[in-house]
């Protein structure tokens, strides 16, 4: 028995240590020195670091066909960002659109819950999840639009040093990333080039690039050719060191991917499981799961429940991402 009671000391002791180091390194990760430090390098590719004079030349994105409605959504606060939201995923729709489907969904996953006599509660519940799938659809689409950046930007990066070699200058080099390769990040590349051409300097587009597509491997790029412009050097071979590096990262990427695919089953299996049995009883047996949302313990349990998945679902999400 002196032994167990030992063993379990051990284990509580080896525990208590992990979860110090765990929050130690987590927080290291995202608030230590070497965070703050690689912040501050890249906290000048904020938008709006161009002068007065080559930000009027600039196309300017409308948040609406309707000058009432543009008028209108000009005075909400922090509006710009969810324009630049769905600048970064690609998609064709203003702001106005993308805040009238979301207020839409909100109202269609309302009249459904009322349709089957749901509680109050859970009609809220419905009308927030529903209305939060179009939010869910553009951060995909810019997930994914993202990741087919960083593939393609090795290529852009080689396309760039081998004109470069060939004597053509740099804003050339660009032009034929522009014009031989796909979108997206042919289109990026085009509109930096016609940045270039209608007035803008050199500088100001590549900060205006960086800005719509957050990319930390493209950043790296901008920031290499800034400091080259002004201090020389060999920016052809720089490029090359950079294009290797996003490259061997990528491949360490995708084996991590690989490795981490069992745990992401896991969180997708754990995260739909409780909610395909509630169905599932549901539709077998409704008296039997209707008092969840009849009685008042029951709305207190499913209350508890939702918080614990939420929880439980972040806390996957955190274990199998993983940073390279």
């Amino acid at each position: 028995m002196d032994i167990l009671y030992l063993v379990f000391g051990v284990l509580i002791f080896l525990t208590v240590v992990l979860l110090v180091e765990g929050a130690y390194l987590a927080w290291n990760a995202s608030r230590g020195p070497e965070a703050k430090r690689i912040a501050r390098r890249l906290r000048l590719m904020s938008a709006g670091t161009g002068s007065a004079d080559d930000v009027s030349i600039l196309k300017t994105r409308m948040l609406s066909q309707t000058p009432a409605v543009e008028r209108f959504l000009l005075q909400v606060p922090r509006v710009k960002h969810v324009d630049r939201l769905l600048e970064q995923s690609g998609l064709n729709w203003s702001v106005a659109e993308f805040l009238g489907l979301t207020l839409l969904a909100c109202f269609g996953g309302a009249i459904v819950a009322l349709w089957f006599g749901l509680a109050p509660l859970f009609v809220l519940i419905v009308a927030v999840a529903v209305g939060a799938l179009p939010i869910a659809y553009v951060v995909n689409a810019k997930g994914k639009r993202i990741v087919r950046i960083e593939q393609m930007l090795p290529e852009a990066m080689d396309t760039i040093a081998r004109a470069l070699r060939a004597g053509h200058a740099f804003p050339t080099a660009v032009k034929m990333v522009g014009d031989e390769m796909s979108d997206p990040i042919g289109g990026e590349f085009r509109t930096v080039f016609d940045e270039v051409n209608y007035g803008v300097s050199m500088h100001t587009a590549l900060l205006n690039l960086a800005a719509r597509v957050p990319v930390t491997d493209l950043r790296y790029f901008v920031i290499a050719v800034l400091i080259q412009r002004e201090t020389g050097g060999n920016l052809a071979e720089l490029l090359d060191n950079i294009s290797a590096i996003i490259r061997q990262r990528l491949k360490l990427f995708g084996q991590i991917r690989v490795l981490s695919t069992e745990g992401r089953l896991s969180a997708w299996i754990l995260t739909l499981l409780p909610i395909c049995v509630a169905l599932a009883m549901n539709f077998v047996n409704p008296g039997f799961i209707k008092v969840l949302w009849t009685d008042p313990l029951g709305l207190k349990l499913v209350a508890g429940a939702v918080l614990l998945a939420i929880f439980g679902i972040f806390w996957m999400w955190r274990i199998v991402k993983i940073r390279v």
